[in-house]
């Protein structure tokens, strides 16, 4: 850096133009520079400074071109020279680096106010949503945690949010689906079972519930709500509701939960909730148990057998207790998809069980189908798709 262009300097522009509101043009960053500079800035410098500036005020820093790339899936900083992201074969480390965790800082606070959150010391975790970032059109997941919350450094996470649009032909033919599962898969669309798609972190829940929800009946409506915009299935009458965080001055919240209330008052034939996530779960069990056949969702779990469990956890969260959530479960949810990502980034479905309730009254999770051929409760499934194809 030029004896000219000095640390102090380019802090006090820093702070200048942090004082101003809307994102830096580089009109505004050149205007501080002089202004900072008191006119003894040559030009070169000033075009050096301009550079470095504009490289750190303006997109997402150093890392506009890791999520320029359209096989990143994430970015994640966990220090200064510590940037991963993850093209699908698992997480590798780039070359970019900062120049120090206060640049790391820097960029969380910024691309937080951006997403129309605070973070500080007094709030020092995020959440949100990035319009307009990278090369996806549905933006980019923010989140990030402070030091010395975060107590290696500033710790930033962006998750690229792509529309899932592989249909269920690319994916027998990539080998994420069996050829004999996609035509039971066929059928249990065909027949209105309400299913929810369960997996790990990138297992690919979101791309198979789109797949599906493309093979629905072109005379249906689906109402699909998500915490954030991800399904775009390829479907001519699909509505698309999206919760929204609150401001910064805490105000203009919409839940998912919310949204699932409003979607029963829009004529749906089937409600989609994008992902499970928290007490949305009693609406949409209820939305299910009212007469809207054929509803689907994603939820977080590592097997089938850890559903149940996993929904207790959230419809607690809404007072809902576990003999009811059971009750409701049944009633309202019949299949549950297994997706699975293996170490090599090789995301498929391994299981389709179906949902049964034992003796007691719980529920509990029988494999229909499964990749390794053992499915006790095939003969089952087939009788329910029977019954409910001559509707």
């Amino acid at each position: 850096m030029s004896s000219v262009v000095s640390t102090d300097l380019l802090d006090r522009v820093r702070d200048r133009l942090a004082q101003t509101s809307g994102e830096p043009t580089p009109a505004t960053v050149a205007a501080a520079i002089r202004a900072e500079a008191g006119g003894v800035l040559g030009d070169t410098d000033l075009l050096g400074a301009l550079r470095l500036l504009q490289t750190e005020l303006t997109g997402v820093g150093p890392l506009d071109p890791l999520l320029a790339d359209s096989t990143v899936a994430d970015v994640l900083v966990t220090g200064p020279d510590d940037v991963w992201v993850d093209r699908g074969q698992g997480l590798q480390r780039s070359n970019v680096t900062f120049a120090d965790d206060a640049a790391v800082r820097r960029l969380a606070q910024r691309l937080a106010l951006s997403a129309g959150r605070r973070l500080d010391n007094a709030q020092p975790w995020v959440d949100g949503r990035l319009p307009g970032v990278g090369n996806s059109s549905f933006g980019v997941r923010l989140h990030a945690v402070l030091a010395p919350i975060a107590h290696g450094g500033t710790c930033l996470s962006l998750r690229v949010l792509r529309p899932a649009t592989q249909g269920l032909d690319v994916l027998t033919a990539s080998g994420a689906i069996a050829a004999d599962a996609r035509e039971l898969l066929l059928r249990i669309v065909e027949a209105r079972l309400a299913f929810l798609v369960v997996g790990g972190t990138g297992a690919g829940k979101t791309t198979l519930l789109a797949a599906l929800l493309a093979q629905v009946d072109r005379a249906e409506r689906i109402v699909c709500v998500e915490d954030a915009a991800e399904l775009a299935p390829q479907h001519p009458h699909v509505v698309r509701l999206v919760a929204r965080a609150a401001n910064v001055e805490g105000v203009g919240e919409v839940t998912v939960r919310d949204l699932v209330r409003q979607a029963l008052r829009m004529r749906p034939d089937r409600i989609v909730v994008g992902e499970v996530r928290g007490a949305e779960v009693i609406d949409l069990l209820t939305a299910l148990n009212t007469g809207h056949d054929g509803g689907a969702g994603t939820v977080h779990a590592n097997s089938p057998e850890e559903v149940p469990a996993r929904l207790e956890a959230l419809a607690a969260l809404g007072g809902m207790d576990r003999a009811a959530l059971h009750s409701q479960l049944a009633a309202a949810v019949q299949v549950v998809l297994h997706v699975h990502r293996r170490s090599d980034g090789h995301r498929s479905l391994v299981e389709i069980g179906m949902v049964q309730r034992d003796t007691r009254g719980q529920v509990t999770i029988a494999p229909a189908w499964r990749s390794d051929g053992h499915a006790s409760a095939a003969a089952a499934l087939e009788a329910l798709l029977e019954r409910r194809s001559g509707r």
